[in-house]
């Protein structure tokens, strides 16, 4: 273990290329872009689950060692042992130096002991579930909590997560790093597909913490207006009946309560006018990312890191959560006025390009990963290997 972290600071000293391995059992957009941009600075393995990969492999980077491991759901125990095994194994064959692990998920979260002896960098997406998000309120907080100390360096997305995690944890202070949220969605302004008139995007899970309800009660506002407004709801989540009863005019909605494709992604933000978050809850968010590639302005509630990601009044507007007059004004506003919608447009494409393509953020990623090793190399203390429960894993 002391030779393989002497090799790794001889690499750091050097100027030679790191092996990182990137896990996730989430994210498969984020992490295949975040993926190839760092193969242009490291050798690199992506793990991700074999539905998670599938879309994304035609456009990794030639370079990335791509591992796709089977899902289980999980109260398969057995068979995510297994994966977690398979997962290891690979991992072990690569002989990373750091390993970068993205959370969130119940079962890998205390298997994180077994990747000890390598330095761990961990990405931390939403620091606690939020509201009505079921599918991450299946990993315990105190189970997540467990895993983050494990890790040498956090990445989160905002200064609102920075200053939440440290408030919790005081001894996180030290080693986080803000890296906004890589681009996705470069290809979104590359088509025949055209923007149409009055057309207001709602796009991702619908949980309740997303605020679907107020662009619903915001519709007869902008109708008085914009007569021929339209609000295309794209998401699946929890119970949707609830919300089609909060429909005044049901017939000014296109809702598509599915999976939706990436294809059909790419389409329905080319066909948006604007691009509403109308969240009550919030860490920050992969809609404002797609937004802006597709050169779209936001309309978001000041909640979370949103405030971070859109400037107000040059690439969107932001509103105060739960206040339909003015998100409704706001929304209208831009519907009326053409030059002001596209200029927004523009200045959030402008801004993604500079500040989180995935070049940009690649390179601020290895920053984190060369503290990480930093400070592995100059703890005294032996690391654990984690032998033991990989010894249970392998039977």
């Amino acid at each position: 273990m002391l030779e393989d972290l002497k090799d790794a600071d001889r690499k750091a000293k050097s100027g030679d290329r790191l092996r990182v391995a990137l896990i996730s059992y989430d994210f498969g957009e984020y992490c295949s872009q975040l993926a190839s941009a760092l193969a242009q600075h490291a050798e690199v393995l992506l793990a991700l689950p074999e539905q998670l990969a599938g879309p994304y492999r035609d456009k990794l980077d030639d370079a990335v060692h791509l591992f796709p491991f089977p899902s289980a759901r999980i109260r398969q125990a057995v068979k995510q042992f297994r994966t977690i095994r398979m997962i290891l194994q690979r991992v072990r064959e690569f002989a990373p130096d750091v390993v970068h692990y993205q959370g969130v998920h119940l079962w890998f979260d205390l298997a994180l002991p077994l990747f000890r002896r390598y330095p761990l960098a961990f990405t931390i997406h939403d620091f606690r579930p939020h509201p009505g998000d079921q599918p991450f309120q299946q990993t315990p907080f105190w189970i997540e909590m467990f895993a983050r100390r494990c890790a040498d360096q956090l990445i989160v997305h905002s200064r609102q997560v920075r200053d939440l995690v440290a408030r919790v944890w005081p001894g996180s202070a030290g080693k986080t790093s803000i890296i906004p949220h890589i681009q996705i969605g470069e290809e979104l302004g590359s088509t025949e597909v055209q923007e149409e008139e009055n057309l207001i995007l709602f796009f991702g899970r619908i949980w309740e913490y997303k605020g679907l309800e107020y662009l619903i009660r915001a519709e007869p506002l902008i109708s008085t207006r914009v007569p021929n407004v339209r609000i295309l709801i794209a998401g699946r989540g929890e119970d949707f009946s609830r919300y089609q009863q909060m429909m005044v005019h049901p017939d000014r909605f296109i809702v598509h309560n599915e999976y939706i494709s990436e294809q059909r992604t790419a389409e329905y933000f080319r066909r948006a006018s604007v691009v509403v978050l109308p969240y009550i809850e919030a860490s920050q968010s992969g809609v404002i990312p797609l937004a802006y590639s597709a050169g779209k302005p936001v309309v978001a509630t000041r909640v979370g890191g949103l405030p971070e990601m859109v400037e107000h009044g040059r690439t969107g507007y932001l509103v105060p959560p739960r206040n339909v007059p003015e998100l409704a004004e706001s929304i209208t506003r831009l519907l009326l006025d053409d030059r002001l919608r596209h200029q927004m447009g523009a200045n959030g494409k402008r801004k993604i390009k500079a500040e989180c393509s995935p070049h940009v953020i690649a390179e601020k990623t290895m920053e984190v990963y060369w503290r990480a090793l930093q400070k592995v190399c100059l703890t005294p203390e032996p690391r654990q290997s984690g032998a033991s429960a990989w010894n249970i894993l392998s039977k």
